[in-house]
């Protein structure tokens, strides 16, 4: 997709959208953080997607060199609060932030980059488990730096057990058919993105769910609920240099949006509660959490209202990317997700809602989308 945030109040960061309070911007920011960042005081922030908003596949687009010549000022240091959101999970967030600042021209550090694996830092009760992991490029690398602790890959698991991938006749045993490697029992499978050979990475983990974690093992019987799967990115579709588009519509926007109705009921909950003299809200400290980790893909998750939510979440759509104002692949009944024509991608937990995927706003190039932010906020760009 191609749009940014802007998010209010926590520094407002949501133009790909939200809003934070001067409160937490003053306590929240480290050192470190405040020698990036100028002494100008914001309330809001910006979140970019990467693709088809500042880059298109290596090469960036030319409004967002200009846009971020004006959002650093004269020492290099950021105006307002920048963090770059990405759907792309192949890599390291350093590794990602040395791409940006060496395509924007501007200084971008790891702790701005959220990548689609960055979420599974809060996954703890999985680290300590056996997983296999899917994807590719330094897969291990990623997911020790988030946390995992025993980690299997498709090609140790396929080296394990030679036979379970025939599907490339030039990679099946040839003459004696060779022993099993001894591998730990899996407890959970992460995808971290698509996998070069799907083949083989579709069939090594069927067999692993088939098999409770032990696809060595004859299947005996159907486990159910089978072994978690950890999904970080349902988003296939991209466009980067291809002349047509081949992105989600369902990804980023439609998150936003759903992020942002999800910070109006809590600041909803939280006025209710503040009015009835509780200083906490039932179901707000924790969601259900299952002690068997391996049995269960629930997560806890939320907290105390002193982590202290961002107001708000709005959505600016460039046109730079996927986005085609003559065509909208999105269907008009939200109980109608598959027709001849159209197919809806958006995430299978979420129930389907038109108003969710609207954009607050839409504008030709991220330029234009930081202009309309500041202007907004009574900032000058320039």
């Amino acid at each position: 997709m191609a749009e940014m945030f802007s998010l209010w109040n926590m520094f407002r960061i949501g133009w790909r959208g939200v809003k934070l309070s001067r409160r937490v911007t003053n306590a929240a920011v480290s050192a470190q953080t405040q020698r990036r960042y100028s002494t100008e005081c914001s309330l809001f922030g910006l979140l970019f997607d990467i693709d088809g908003v500042l880059v298109r596949g290596r090469t960036p687009i030319p409004a967002a060199k200009q846009c971020f010549r004006n959002l650093v000022d004269g020492d290099g240091k950021y105006r307002v609060p920048v963090v770059f959101v990405t759907n792309a999970g192949n890599s390291l967030r350093e590794t990602k932030a040395e791409q940006l600042s060496h395509l924007l021209e501007v200084e971008v550090s790891p702790d701005q980059v959220v990548l689609s694996h960055s979420p599974l830092r809060v996954f703890t009760q999985f680290h300590d488990l056996c997983v296999l992991v899917s994807g590719q490029g330094p897969v291990v690398e990623v997911a020790h730096n988030v946390g995992f602790k025993n980690v299997v890959t498709i090609d140790m698991l396929r080296e394990a057990n030679p036979l379970l991938d025939v599907v490339d006749h030039n990679r099946r045993p040839k003459d004696l058919i060779p022993p099993s490697m001894d591998l730990p029992p899996i407890d959970a499978v992460v995808l971290f993105g698509e996998p070069i050979r799907w083949e083989t990475n579709l069939q090594l983990i069927t067999d692993v769910l088939l098999t409770n974690g032990r696809p060595g093992n004859p299947v005996t019987s159907l486990h159910y609920p089978h072994i978690p799967v950890l999904a970080c990115n349902m988003d296939l579709l991209w466009m980067a240099e291809a002349k047509n588009p081949r992105d989600n519509p369902m990804a980023d926007i439609y998150g936003a949006n759903l992020y942002n109705r999800y910070l109006k009921a809590m600041h909803r909950t939280r006025v209710q509660a503040q009015g009835s003299s509780s200083s906490q809200v039932p179901g707000d400290q924790q969601c259900e959490a299952s002690d068997d980790a391996k049995g269960s893909g629930r997560v806890m998750v939320g907290g105390s209202f002193d982590h202290r939510l961002p107001e708000g979440c709005s959505s600016i759509l460039v046109c730079t990317g996927v986005y085609n104002r003559d065509h909208q692949d999105l269907p008009s009944d939200p109980e109608q997700t598959v027709t001849e024509q159209r197919i809806f991608h958006g995430h299978r937990d979420f129930r389907f809602d038109p108003s969710l995927t609207q954009p607050s706003f839409i504008v030709h190039d991220v330029r234009d989308g930081v202009e309309l932010v500041f202007q907004r906020e009574g900032w000058s760009l320039q």
